[in-house]
């Protein structure tokens, strides 16, 4: 099987298409897969690394206001499309498949001119601006939660089919749990808590641990903070700058651009803070591990607070909303909860009730059926 997957931009797009080519790989271990994507985004990253092909197109997410930057993005993606036909016409796929976003609107519209078939993947609730636009054209739309059925009202075919990742529930052996530890600089001694906003970061987020670390507030766990790319060296500078604290020398904190192996790291830690995009909602259901969520405020129809309640419904994660968010309050809750182990623990078993099981299966086959 030959075939394009277009994903782009931030983690929660890239990582399902690199979860799916994972699996059209063990499947087929003959099959033949190329991403398409920007010349700007996390893709350029995580594709290669991930040890597939990455071909460009000039194609830019876009916004619903009137302005003259936008007319001239929407411009451009559409645009793109000739580049996209090329790739096409090239490769000679016998499926694309996109994972939300907006390079998925070239690249779909560009197969469907070609008449290769279409296959989408929604990871969110409420479906994204590119999957509304490509959803009567796919000859498929899987989706990560029932609710997003509901809102594709022109999709041909709807399945609910979870979304792909590769972080699951995994034993770590004490060997390498010990090498993980001391790769961060972090120890057994107290609970870990991971912080992540997401691939691009979450400045709110950032903010408030600033004021802890700065407070000394963690006193009775670590810090694994994964601070986004972008943010990364803002952050350096910010430290050493107001607080004359250098990066890489606070005791129980660990300060890093992004982390790679999330597949591991999530199995060791004891809680985790971050945002709740689709692919943090599945990672935590599938490891089993309890969550305060800090819901983007910004999010298309408020995705990320309908996404965190899935969990906080069942009693596996708490929410603060981003309007509320203090270090303080943050730290209490925190320390709340590292403090009594076996509401933490009651917490992961409800979080992993809820995660859907051979997700990546599930959409080979609906790939395969087509």
């Amino acid at each position: 099987m030959r075939v394009i997957i277009a994903a782009a931009g931030t983690g929660g797009h890239i990582n399902p298409g690199i979860a799916i080519a994972n699996e059209i790989k063990r499947q087929e271990p003959n099959s033949e897969i190329i991403f398409v994507g920007t010349n700007r985004g996390l893709e350029n990253d995580l594709v290669p690394r991930a040890g597939y092909k990455l071909e460009h197109i000039n194609a830019y997410g876009f916004d619903r206001t009137i302005s003259i930057e936008n007319i001239k993005k929407i411009y451009q993606t559409f645009h793109s499309i000739k580049e996209a036909k090329k790739i096409i016409e090239q490769f000679k796929p016998d499926v694309v498949i996109g994972t939300g976003g907006y390079i998925c609107v070239p690249i779909g519209i560009a197969a469907q001119k070609r008449k290769v078939p279409v296959v989408l993947h929604e990871s969110n609730a409420f479906p994204g601006v590119a999957v509304k636009i490509l959803s009567n054209k796919a000859k498929k739309v899987l989706v990560g939660f029932e609710d997003a059925k509901k809102r594709l009202p022109k999709a041909k075919q709807v399945v609910v089919t979870g979304t792909p990742t590769k972080v699951k529930k995994v034993k770590i052996s004490e060997e390498r749990k010990k090498e993980l530890l001391k790769e961060n600089k972090l120890n057994d001694n107290k609970p870990i808590v991971l912080f992540f906003g997401g691939s691009q970061g979450a400045k709110s987020i950032n903010d408030s641990l600033l004021e802890i670390i700065s407070k000394k507030q963690n006193q009775n766990y670590q810090i694994l903070w994964a601070a986004g790319p972008a943010q990364y060296e803002k952050i350096k500078n910010e430290l050493k700058e107001k607080y004359s604290i250098e990066i890489d020398n606070i005791e129980d904190v660990s300060i890093v651009p992004y982390i790679y192996n999330m597949e591991e790291i999530m199995n060791i830690v004891d809680l985790v803070v971050s945002r709740s995009g689709a692919m943090t909602i599945t990672e935590i259901a599938n490891v089993g591990v309890p969550a305060i969520f800090i819901p983007f405020p910004f999010a298309t129809e408020n995705h990320q607070e309908y996404n965190a309640k899935v969990l906080e419904n069942v009693g596996a994660a708490k929410i603060i909303l981003d309007k509320n968010l203090t270090s303080n309050d943050l730290n209490s809750t925190i320390t709340n909860l590292v403090e009594n182990k076996n509401a933490l623990k009651d917490m992961g078993k409800k979080a992993n009730q809820v995660a859907i099981q051979n997700v990546e299966e599930k959409i080979y086959k609906e790939i395969k059926e087509l």
